[in-house]
């Protein structure tokens, strides 16, 4: 159907003070630019250039609201405010983000970034020039600003410094000498760095972040690689140039960060094998969700059964959970914590593996590690392993490059330090470097390091550093002939023990997925059991109950009549976490007291069935539980049911008999 021109509604008319407040709009987003500082480091004369005639604009605008008589603007005039108002918001992105963006990357990008300042700069001339001075009827004074303002702008060109170009082509060389392993000259580097204003380790390490965040935002292949090959320039020179981040600092830098340890994480958010916050959430094929990381070091250490259900695994494909993901990414914001998957780091440090990178961080591990051996004083040296625990932290080649360069055995040196931070930097570092699958081999092969790690698990000088022990027995019991060498040392599983009873909070984590772990081989769970795991999770769960009901629920699942003797006294206690806790600590206090009462027989059910108000606990979590919570509820009534129904006692009467005769006898107490 034909539209007629009687069918559509009246063009509005822009109402006066409509205009009024379009023009001090843009009278404020213009003295915003004309207030900038122009880009100190790089393209300082084009962004001083833009912003001297943005001052000029701004006084053009304020002669306007004070000598503008007529209420009503042409509509040319309207239309040169908004496209002003548009291109001013341009500009002022732009000076923003080259003086908050990475400096090294404005460098290497100044020609593109050049070519937008002259753009914007068109852009304004533009509008200067079709600007209805006559139909506005202004006085001599205020056209006399047109007129230099069009002047101005007509004077552009695209410019770039010579000393820019100079200094971009030196960054340049650096990179394709570190490609072609030629170790840069430290005085050549301090000029370079000293002309970006990178005076020191913690502007370098803010560097690194930004060019690691520009990676994230980079599509384009070749762009990703230079910004690699620069990460890697960037980390050498900080080492080399400014010797080291003192823990100090980057504890302040951090502080912010560390309160949020204290948080309690959301049992949705926590991964059921390290019960620590989700990073990359993936699905498997019975529908549950875990963090990328563990279930791969479950499947590989040779489970072929979910680690929450049970079942059988019908394939190991992963399938990401988006939705998951992005509510912890959401949770992580609201509490101010950082948030990084595993899957992202892997995309800046390990998909894109160029030779300048990998050169850069070997040069830069060669020299860590010669300060370090020749250090003179213990604080020196923890100033040198502090930096290769950052290092190591960083991506797979870091990893490598440390161990290939014999690191470790520098490290066990450190283990035993009086220094208390140093000792924590060694074993971190340790730590770190066990991520890698093939570092695990030489950790455990290398003299003297495994041992350390244990000595410092037992008698470390801080908590921190026997978390950290802790946390490196975790890494390494991902695989399986480990998990079983590590289960059969005494040494292993006491520090565990002694550090998840007395702890802080941290620290007992640590030692409990640890133990999670270990739990995985049926061998090992005796030795647990033998040594009083059962009565220390009982204590731990007044602290940590979804925690310690895991690692029960593990320890009972594959422990045998000896785990269900110990276990005979904890089953009030798990009844209380079945009413009072998270739907992931009811889940496994119900998967437990299932095991329980199944193998135990009608004397323990019947210790259960005494409990007050069991019944209606029980129905709650059905109701209200997790999907395996209800499952696992549902049996435990069936179980209260059939024994009330006098028809549980004939099934398990010699099993209930041998727990009564050796209750007593078989409870351990956990030494002080």
């Amino acid at each position: 159907m034909a539209v007629t021109p009687e069918s559509l509604p009246p063009k509005k008319r822009r109402q006066p003070d409509s205009n009024e407040r379009l023009l001090r709009s843009l009278l404020i987003r213009s003295k915003e630019v004309a207030s900038m500082n122009p880009i100190p480091f790089v393209l300082n004369r084009n962004s001083n250039s833009i912003i001297r005639k943005t001052k000029l604009l701004t006084l053009l605008l304020e002669e306007l609201l004070i000598y503008q008589i007529t209420p009503n603007f042409p509509a040319s005039a309207v239309l040169c405010f908004e496209e002003l108002f548009i291109v001013l918001q341009s500009v002022k992105t732009l000076i923003s983000d080259c003086c908050t963006g990475s400096k090294l990357w404005l460098l290497i990008q100044q020609q593109s970034v050049a070519n937008k300042f002259h753009e914007l700069t068109l852009e304004l001339s533009t509008l200067i020039d079709v600007f209805p001075v006559k139909e506005l009827k202004l006085c001599t004074d205020v056209e006399e600003l047109v007129y230099l303002l069009r002047n101005q702008c007509t004077k552009n060109a695209t410019y770039i410094d010579e000393q820019d170009e100079h200094l971009r082509n030196d960054v340049i060389q650096k990179l394709n000498g570190i490609k072609s392993e030629i170790v840069p000259q430290q005085s050549e580097l301090k000029q370079i760095f000293s002309r970006l204003q990178l005076n020191d380790s913690v502007t370098c390490t803010d560097e690194i972040e930004i060019l690691e965040e520009e990676y994230r935002n980079q599509s384009e292949e070749a762009s990703r690689v230079e910004i690699v090959s620069l990460i890697g320039l960037v980390r050498y020179a900080k080492c080399v140039l400014y010797g080291e981040t003192t823990p100090e600092v980057r504890r302040n830098r951090n502080r912010s960060n560390s309160g949020s340890m204290d948080l309690t994480i959301p049992a949705d958010f926590r991964c059921p094998i390290s019960l620590d916050l989700i990073r990359d959430p993936v699905v498997i094929s019975t529908g549950q969700t875990y963090d990328r990381v563990s279930i791969n070091h479950w499947i590989e250490s040779g489970h072929t059964t979910c680690p929450k259900t049970g079942q059988t695994l019908d394939h190991t494909d992963m399938i990401p959970n988006l939705a998951l993901r992005n509510l912890i990414v959401m949770w992580c914001r609201e509490h101010r914590i950082p948030f990084e998957s595993t899957e992202q780091k892997e995309k800046v440090n390990g998909v894109i593996t160029n030779k300048t990178l990998l050169e850069a961080t070997k040069m830069t591990v060669s020299f860590l590690l010669e300060k370090a051996r020749a250090s003179q004083s213990l604080e020196m040296a923890n100033r040198f392993v502090h930096e290769l625990r950052v290092l190591a932290k960083t991506d797979s080649n870091s990893r490598a490059s440390i161990a290939e360069a014999s690191g470790l055995p520098l490290l066990v040196r450190f283990l035993g330090s009086e220094h208390p931070t140093l000792q924590i930097n060694a074993v971190t570092t340790i730590l770190n470097l066990s991520i890698l699958e093939g570092n695990k081999t030489l950790i455990m092969e290398t003299d003297g390091v495994l041992n350390g790690v244990i000595e410092v698990l037992r008698t470390g000088a801080t908590w921190e550093a026997k978390g950290n022990a802790a946390a490196t027995i975790f890494s390494l019991t991902g695989v399986h002939a480990y998990r079983k060498k590590l289960g059969r040392k005494s040494r292993v599983i006491k520090g565990l023990m002694e550090l998840a009873t007395n702890g802080p909070v941290s620290s007992k984590r640590d030692a409990l997925v640890a133990i999670l772990n270990l739990a995985g081989d049926r061998e090992t769970v005796g030795k647990l059991i033998e040594i009083g795991v059962i009565e220390m999770t009982s204590d731990v769960m007044d602290g940590l109950p979804e925690e310690g009901v895991t690692v029960l629920e593990a320890i009972v699942k594959k422990g045998g009549l000896p785990a269900i003797t110990a276990a005979f006294h904890v089953i009030k206690k798990l009844a209380t976490i079945l009413r009072d806790g998270t739907e992931r600590a009811q889940e496994s206090a119900a998967a437990t007291l299932v095991n329980v009462c199944r193998k135990g027989g009608s004397e323990i059910v019947s210790e259960l069935a005494a409990i007050p108000g069991i019944e209606r606990v029980i129905w709650e979590v059905m109701g209200m539980g997790t999907g395996r919570g209800r499952r696992k509820a549902a049996t435990l009534l069936r179980i209260l049911r059939r024994w009330a129904a006098g028809l549980y006692e004939n099934a398990t009467a010699a099993y209930s008999t041998t727990i009564a005769s050796s209750t007593t006898a078989t409870r351990i107490v956990l030494p002080a």
